[in-house]
């Protein structure tokens, strides 16, 4: 791909160039507009182009400049996820019955920044492919026939392919974590409720505050320092709520030089294989960071259960999907949970029972969850970061198989299911409650869970872990 000097630059490579004169707002927009243009009918990331009001943004942008004004993103291009409301341009989540819908509020302060377009996504979000009906499939920069990942695909590739160096994305099941490893860029998950969401809502609903569980929103970038100053743009109380009462003060990092990091490493997961290509790389990291004096542990006693974590996050995943399941899919779910064996431990089991628990055993779930909050704090009193594996293998082909967890992948040569958070049901019945009119439970069913997870019992009592 042709490039200009700037094209891979980071955001603060950029903005210290726009500060110092060797470049405007403008020639930055330019020269983002012209490779999108070039190159984009190949990849398909930004699905949804404003160029116009772009470079009327970044000529405001290089007039406030003149003028001494200073604001994070102040005149940097950047490409904000279909999912995030932007005032007069589509907000669908893939969804074709939402494709006319324009909000006319931004989901986020833009700090200067200027919004180049709207990036492509799964249907409801809910694939680690991005591809849908309205926009069509994303591809890889690194390989067309491979998947970018998702549900912030769109995003990944456009900072891949150096369309712009920021970018915006969301995640309840690893969608700014999964695309950014497909694409080899960085992104960052925050802390729930750090970053205010309102904005980013299903079409057609208000965007109203609200506090997540599970899902959160987060920068994207290029370089892990972009994704420092995309995360202070994006971080603290939402304006209309908690933020009337109190501000975000964010820490400094706990060592400026590398070899005061103490880090532990992963390589596997007990439920799942990693494949060697994936192990290989993060074994060099490993030795690649002891080399240069950084405390590396391979092992460590105060790391939790892993397949406990897994099963834990599957209910308390399903519990939050399964709520938008009309009655007779909900009746469904609850006859086939009532069927299930006390033994079966599998994920597929989990997620029934969580589409199924009842309110108090979501309360034991979520109690299940502060005691692994509390273990990961112990282990980040002994060390600084946790290496792991993203997913088990590298960016894999396209596969659009309507019923995800038929999809196959190849971990060392043998042939295995893709890993999934959703059950095939369930992320139909997902997306078709999210389309208008609005399907929801009835209100007058009483909804008893079947599930066995409902009462406590010696397998849940230990603290669990959330791969989320």
């Amino acid at each position: 791909m042709a490039k200009s000097e700037w094209n891979f630059k980071s955001a603060v490579e950029q903005s210290a160039a726009l500060s110092a004169k060797k470049v405007s707002a403008v020639e930055l927009t330019q020269d983002a507009i012209a490779r999108i243009e070039r190159h984009d009918g190949k990849i398909n990331a930004v699905c949804v182009r404003d160029f116009d009001r772009a470079l009327g943004t970044a000529r405001e942008a290089d007039a406030a400049l003149a003028r001494g004004e200073r604001k994070p993103l102040l005149g940097l291009p950047l490409a904000i996820k279909e999912s995030f409301n932007i005032a007069g341009l589509p907000t669908t989540w893939g969804f074709v019955p939402q494709k006319d819908f324009k909000p006319v509020e931004d989901a986020l302060a833009q700090a200067g920044g200027v919004i180049l377009g709207k990036t492509n996504v799964p249907v409801g979000l809910a694939d680690w492919q991005s591809y849908n009906d309205i926009y069509g499939t994303t591809n890889n920069p690194h390989d067309l026939g491979r998947t970018p990942g998702g549900s912030s695909g769109g995003s990944s590739a456009a900072l891949a392919a150096g369309y712009c160096a920021l970018a915006t994305g969301s995640d309840i099941g690893g969608s700014l974590r999964v695309p950014a490893f497909h694409c080899g860029v960085f992104a960052h998950k925050p802390t729930i409720n750090l970053c205010a969401a309102r904005g980013e809502t299903p079409p057609p609903f208000p965007a109203i505050p609200r506090e997540g569980d599970l899902a959160v929103i987060g920068p994207m970038a290029r370089t892990a320092a972009d994704l420092s100053l995309l995360l202070d743009v994006m971080a603290g109380p939402d304006p209309l709520d908690a933020g009337i009462a109190y501000k975000l003060g964010l820490p400094v990092a706990r060592h400026q030089s590398l070899r005061d990091f103490r880090v532990v490493v992963i390589d596997s997961h007990p439920l799942l294989p990693t494949d060697r290509d994936v192990r290989s790389a993060i074994d060099r990291l490993a030795t690649d960071l002891a080399k240069a004096g950084v405390t590396v542990a391979r092992e460590s006693a105060l790391l939790p259960d892993f397949a406990e974590t897994s099963r834990l996050y599957m209910r308390m995943l399903l519990g939050f999907l399964g709520a938008f399941l009309p009655p007779n899919e909900l009746a469904d779910a609850q006859a086939r949970a009532s069927q299930l064996s006390p033994e079966d431990r599998s994920l597929g089991a989990e997620r029934l029972c969580g589409i199924t628990a009842s309110h108090r055993a979501w309360v034991l779930d979520a109690g299940s969850r502060a005691g692994l909050r509390a273990q990961w704090r112990a282990l980040f009193n002994s060390f600084d970061a946790v290496i792991c594996p993203i997913m088990p293998t590298p960016a894999f082909p396209h596969d659009h198989l309507p019923e995800q967890r038929l999809r196959l992948i190849s971990i060392d040569g043998k042939t295995t299911l893709i890993p999934t958070s959703l059950p095939g049901r369930a992320l139909r019945r997902f997306r078709a409650c999210l389309r208008p009119p609005f399907r929801s439970a009835c209100r007058k069913t009483a909804c008893r869970s079947a599930c066995r997870s409902s009462a406590p019992s010696s397998r849940t009592a230990r603290p669990l872990s959330s791969p989320s």
